[in-house]
């Protein structure tokens, strides 16, 4: 599968952005799909998963307040929708898919085998 990130930009804090993975292949549904991010200097970290039978887990209660992952089936793409975003929120955003996740690993970067090119999210004060 090929994933193909989009809908980051420059937005001022408190602002929304809806981040999109879009995937190739009709098989799209069977796999678990996550959100990672990385600042400057960081290294990436997880955002937000949901496992193929629709459960979702978020990174931090922060996130999980202000953030909601979905899934879209027919359009073959899971969406990041975020809101109240703040600076500390800039950072690349990349999705990752894998068949083999599952719920117990859905946090962890190295079940992915698939991943987006990335996304930038930047947040003005």
């Amino acid at each position: 599968v090929q994933l193909q990130a989009s809908g980051g930009g420059l937005v001022q804090a408190g602002g929304s952005l809806r981040l999109s993975c879009a995937a190739s292949g009709r098989t799209f549904s069977r796999y678990a799909v996550a959100w990672f991010r990385q600042a400057p200097g960081m290294d990436r970290y997880f955002v937000a998963g949901i496992n193929r039978s629709g459960g979702k887990i978020y990174s931090t209660e922060s996130m999980k307040d202000r953030f909601t992952i979905s899934r879209d089936t027919a359009r073959n793409t899971v969406y990041l929708q975020m809101n109240s975003l703040g600076p500390e929120d800039t950072a690349v955003y990349f999705c990752a898919a894998d068949p083999s996740v599952i719920a117990s690993n859905l946090r962890s970067r190295s079940a992915y085998n698939y991943w987006g090119q990335g996304t930038q999210v930047t947040v003005s004060s």
